[in-house]
């Protein structure tokens, strides 16, 4: 890229003769200030010299210099406005419109630093320096809004990457939950199985045997336990007699 000129205009120390003699000592106090670099000085001289003559152009212009070395371009840009229209000089008038173009660029102000760029031409065609700041205004313009693009994509394209991330979470959670559901349902179906299972058991009537039929099951266990006893006596040993040896 190339460099960016020198982009304040020269400051014009005469003053025209109809001034009165105060507002020329401001104006020349000012410039004092501001060629030693005592910008905050120069602004209060120059505001000083306004209060007494609000239509001073150099007033307004000088104003508007001393407000841009302090990096007040916005301030700036508004002396520089009112200094162009208080001049019906030509050269007066695109030195005021090419250090307005220069505000306009130091605060990244490129459309409107363009327009200032043209209207100090249409003045001045012939000023090289304001040639080259219309060129450099467009050149950062276009960079500027390549980036407003990138970071416009990337807003676009974060956007898209959490909406997606987003809707695989619904489909995790939704999926959880359709099995968190389903689980439920089989504990639901299993519990439901076993309490009518135990209905159904508690509703069947228990099998009650009569009382003859318990005498009779009674009498059969006695009868068997005599016949069992019969059996054993029947299979009980001879007893061995034991002859004495003399």
């Amino acid at each position: 890229m190339n460099r960016l000129p020198v982009i304040l205009a020269l400051l014009t120390l005469a003053a025209p003769p109809v001034y009165a003699q105060s507002e020329r000592s401001l104006i020349r106090e000012g410039n004092r200030h501001y060629n030693e670099n005592k910008f905050d000085d120069a602004e209060v001289s120059y505001k000083k010299a306004l209060e007494k003559n609000k239509e001073m152009h150099e007033g307004a212009f000088n104003l508007g210099d001393a407000l841009y070395k302090q990096e007040r371009f916005g301030e700036a840009a508004e002396q520089y406005q009112i200094a162009a229209t208080r001049t019906k000089d030509a050269s007066e008038k695109a030195q005021a419109l090419h250090n307005l173009g220069n505000s306009y660029v130091k605060s990244q102000q490129y459309p409107e630093a363009i327009g200032a760029y043209k209207s100090a031409l249409k003045a001045n065609p012939n000023d090289a320096d304001t040639k080259y700041n219309l060129e450099y205004a467009k050149q950062m313009l276009r960079q500027q809004q390549q980036q407003q693009q990138q970071q416009k994509n990337q807003k676009n394209d974060d956007k898209q990457k959490q909406e997606k991330n987003d809707q695989q979470k619904q489909q995790e959670d939704k999926k959880k939950e359709d099995q968190k559901k389903e689980d439920q349902q089989k504990q639901d179906q299993q519990k439901n199985a076993e309490q009518k299972n135990q209905k159904q058991e508690s509703q069947q009537p228990k099998q009650q045997i009569s009382k003859q039929d318990a005498e009779r099951i009674l009498e059969a266990l006695k009868n068997e336990e005599k016949d069992v006893q019969k059996k054993l006596h029947k299979r009980a040993p001879a007893r061995v007699r034991v002859e004495k040896d003399w």
